[in-house]
């Protein structure tokens, strides 16, 4: 299992910056042009990647609008709907599929999608995706699982919900079936996420446990629980997009808009590249400001022979006499020659 590889022309893994993914699913609000200008504007954020959702109502659910296949939850964002109307609102035709990936070509921006089913995954390679994402709640689909996994493509798979021993079941299949790149993403499977209920610090026991690249797919406000994530070891970072979430739709209410997605841009760049290595001492950069460390200065004009003391003696910036530990072992020693008021104390004159 390769631990850092490709998706297109982008680089996944700890070597590489984060990879950002713009999840669209229903921001479109059933408009091509607004599916469009999220295009554009996941690009001018600065994303590596656009992700849609592939799905019909009828692929996901039945045409049936009560019991359970009517959301009673009261905390739900979609409480009050049925699951075939709510897929009917949310999904991305599938005739959009092909200009939205074309728009985000022409940025230069890769786009994917998530299959729900077989038959999405069909039409998935028909427009020859680069990569594939897993949701939460399909994460022990074994036969969707096999069916992506025999594509050969980079697969990325939220785990939210699945135990150890169910994620054990889906990697194994995974690469039985083929998967040799394989990120598996931390996910809270509640809508908005709150970050005590996130468990980041699952992240590097994960990567140990799988052998695999980890991220997590962000359901909480804001970036921070994702700026988190990376300096724990996430190489991909998946967020919900869109335009102004006071223009409504399914996802709104999770999503970034576009000013707080290029924060999210930045700022897991910085923390990745704040990671570094184990280190101590000054780092090359650092060794010019070694100056303006505190050190030990004549701070009265003295003739040959006369005594050091505190009165005499500073320690202060900057650090080009002694260091401040031997001012206790200098004390009451006479100077060798005439010095001036701002000398640095040295062996020399001592």
């Amino acid at each position: 299992m390769l631990m850092e590889f490709q998706i297109g022309s982008r680089w996944v893994g700890k070597n590489h910056k984060p990879f950002i993914i713009a999840e669209m699913s229903g921001n479109h609000n059933q408009s091509l042009e607004r599916a469009l200008q999220i295009v554009d504007a996941a690009a001018a954020a600065g994303v590596d990647a656009l992700k849609l959702q592939t799905y019909t109502a009828d692929t996901m659910t039945l045409d049936i609008h009560d019991g359970d296949f009517y959301i009673e939850d009261p905390n739900s964002l979609w409480k009050g709907n049925s699951l075939y109307h709510l897929y009917q609102e949310a999904y991305t035709p599938w005739e959009w599929h092909k200009p939205i990936f074309e728009r985000a070509a022409q940025h230069g921006m890769l786009a994917f999608s998530t299959p729900f089913d077989e038959t999405a995954v069909d039409f998935l390679e028909s427009l020859d995706v680069p990569a594939y994402k897993i949701a939460s709640f399909e994460n022990t689909d074994i036969q969707l699982i096999r069916k992506v996994a025999a594509t050969g493509k980079p697969l990325i798979i939220s785990t939210g919900m699945a135990s150890i021993a169910e994620l054990d079941e889906t990697v194994r299949e995974a690469r039985s079936s083929g998967c040799r790149n394989l990120v598996l993403l931390k996910c809270t499977s509640t809508y908005p996420a709150a970050p005590d209920n996130t468990n980041i610090l699952t992240l590097p026991h994960m990567g140990d446990l799988f052998k695999c690249s980890v991220g997590i797919s962000d359901h909480t406000m804001g970036v921070g629980v994702s700026v988190a994530a990376v300096a724990l070891g996430a190489t991909v970072v998946e967020k919900h997009f869109t335009l102004r979430r006071a223009d409504g739709g399914v996802d709104s209410a999770f999503s970034l808009e576009p000013e707080e997605m290029a924060s999210l841009v930045v700022e897991t760049e910085r923390a990745w590249l704040s990671l570094g290595n184990v280190s101590y001492g000054a780092t090359e950069r650092e060794k010019e400001s070694l100056k303006h460390r505190r050190s030990l200065y004549i701070s009265q004009t003295l003739k040959k022979g006369d005594i050091l003391t505190r009165d005499n003696v500073k320690a202060i910036r900057p650090g080009l006499g002694l260091p401040t530990k031997y001012l206790d072992q200098i004390l009451g020693r006479a100077v060798s020659c005439d010095v001036s008021k701002g000398t640095p104390l040295t062996w020399e004159v001592i």
